[in-house]
């Protein structure tokens, strides 16, 4: 089996004899050998029946290979010891740790995170030996109290692994976490995980639960690990991981009939950049230039639609355009928005509204706080409820501001801003310059994606019609997935107020769809130049800025 691998995927397997004892297993026959890739390209997701193993962190693997009776394709964890039973050994190896508990608060440890000490108590409490040589040393040590436990090689690394995972990691979801190319994790329940992976979309797990008890143990302690314990007076908890994801947890068949379930929306260490986006099919270079002259300038701007369309990634990545010496406040229930700039003041709320002890800090007192804070651009993760009207407050006396809605199309919206529980008088709504409607489609191949699939600048409010009026400037077309720019020569936001701030006078007030184009072709040259990231194509963009090219 060895020999029939690829060069790269035997320098792996060399290195992991996990992953050789998962490669044997593999019903070759049947599904063939297995590609290897140390990192995953978007066209994989084209592949109809991919059979594949790449690498993730933790010195971990995943395979990915599809199921016949199934739309979905396997995703199975590689993990060391997955294939054996080890409760015995890690049972055993509990009972030695329990005479170093004292370790994990030594101050000589406090430059080690609890995992390096884990490793380091174990390494002391251990003996490795030959598989021939294990029985006898076993027998030898269960006579001898106080004994080093006798482990094989293999054994070790299996017990480096598990134990760190489920004492100071997510336990069984540790590949998933670690997999950067996850961006939900579902458990509706007893069975297998589901996934939705940035490549291979909704996936099915090798990981799971077989009993209610099970998970309703795991549910616990998955709570109590973030400090938010479930009970069944308080079974659902809103809650962030270590890592920054989102998770929402329901406990007990009181509340869910299948049982207790969660779902962790993966928080993404590296933001997708805006020129990832556009090569993605998300939107054109012309756009992105729209976008930088309107951010650029002050335009307070919403982010709309469905959930999981894109929204916050959306927001991230059009970031990089705010003037790189604004100071930037961020206000949001869950900490998701990554801001490029460093004078970013990042603000959570706490606790819920109501909270008679008094310490609950709902977004309304941060937004409020906030405009006492001299903020440049004002960004709100979610509009929900009070702290809207506070918003368009704060638009009202200059403050620029944006943020992310949920509502798909800009009637929708004018809705929700104006109806319970926001209340934005009609009359405060023209101080919205520009909806961006995001949402996740179909596209004409069959499969999904994300775009937007509308710009739209708020020109007024009509009371005598009691109507608003609103110029489309951009459009999806679904028919070919391409974009139109209906607003061309006829964009309120560029020629009556970003020209006029820009200084350009009103008989030449077109020349700005010539900056605009150039902004484009910016970008395009940057993409071409291998500028791709969000942290470089913020700092390039900042010098461009110093130097007058980006004003």
């Amino acid at each position: 089996m060895f020999k029939m691998l690829p060069s790269v995927f035997q320098e792996e397997t060399k290195n992991n004899d996990f992953l050789m004892d998962y490669i044997h297993l593999i019903p070759v026959e049947e599904v063939g050998i297995p590609e290897f890739y140390e990192e995953l390209a978007r066209d994989l997701g084209e592949k109809k029946n991919p059979n594949l193993i790449y690498r993730i962190g933790g010195g971990l693997y995943v395979h990915i290979y599809p199921d016949p009776a199934d739309s979905r394709d396997y995703y199975i964890a590689i993990e060391p010891g997955m294939f054996d039973s080890n409760a015995q050994l890690i049972e055993q190896m509990e009972d030695r740790l329990v005479d170093h508990v004292e370790e994990l608060e030594d101050p000589k440890n406090k430059d080690l995170n609890q995992g390096e000490v884990l490793r380091k108590i174990l390494n002391n409490s251990v003996t490795v030996v030959n598989r021939g040589q294990l029985s006898s040393a076993s027998k030898k040590a269960e006579k001898k109290s106080g004994t080093k436990l006798p482990v094989t090689k293999e054994q070790l690394d299996t017990l480096r692994y598990q134990i760190v995972r489920d004492k100071e990691g997510m336990g069984i979801l540790e590949p998933l976490i670690q997999d950067p190319y996850i961006e939900d994790i579902s458990c509706s329940g007893l069975g297998s995980i589901f996934l939705e992976h940035k490549i291979f979309k909704s996936v099915k797990t090798n990981i799971g639960f077989e009993t209610s008890t099970e998970l309703d143990t795991f549910v616990i302690q998955l709570s109590e690990k973030i400090g938010k314990p479930v009970t069944y007076r308080t079974p659902i908890i809103n809650a962030v991981l270590p890592d920054g994801s989102r998770i929402n947890l329901v406990f007990g068949e009181d509340v869910s009939k299948r049982g207790s379930n969660f779902t962790i929306r993966k928080f993404a260490e590296n933001p997708l950049s805006l020129i990832q986006l556009v090569e993605f099919g998300g939107l054109t270079y012309e756009m992105a230039g729209y976008l930088s002259l309107a951010i650029l300038h002050g335009a307070n701007m919403f982010i709309s639609g469905e959930t999981a369309s894109g929204k916050t990634t959306l927001m991230n990545a059009v970031t990089v355009f705010l003037n790189p010496n604004s100071k930037i406040v961020s206000i949001e229930d869950t900490p998701e928005l990554q801001v490029p700039h460093p004078n970013w003041i990042r603000e959570v709320n706490r606790g819920k509204p109501g909270d008679e002890s008094g310490a609950s800090v709902t977004m309304f007192d941060l937004l409020r706080a906030a405009l006492r804070q001299r903020p440049d651009e004002i960004i709100i993760g979610e509009i929900r409820g009070e702290e809207g009207a506070i918003m368009f407050q704060a638009m009202q006396t200059g403050h620029s501001c944006m943020a992310t809605f949920h509502a798909s199309s800009v009637e929708k919206l004018i809705q929700r801003l104006t109806g319970n529980p926001i209340n934005i008088p009609k009359t405060y709504i023209d101080n919205l310059n520009l909806v961006v409607i995001q949402s996740s489609v179909r596209l004409p191949n069959g499969k999904e994606g994300r775009r937007i699939i509308s710009m739209n600048e708020i020109v007024g409010y009509d009371s005598s019609s009691d109507s608003f009026s609103f110029i489309e400037v951009f459009r999806w077309n679904p028919a070919n997935d391409t974009f139109e720019f209906t607003g061309y020569m006829n964009s309120y936001l560029l020629e009556e107020v970003i020209a006029a701030k820009r200084g350009i006078p009103p008989h030449r007030k077109r020349d700005i769809y010539a900056e605009l184009t150039r902004r484009a072709n910016i970008l395009r040259k940057l993409k071409e130049k291998g500028v791709t990231g969000f942290d470089e194509l913020y700092k390039v963009i900042s010098k461009a800025y110093k130097e007058g090219v980006f004003r």
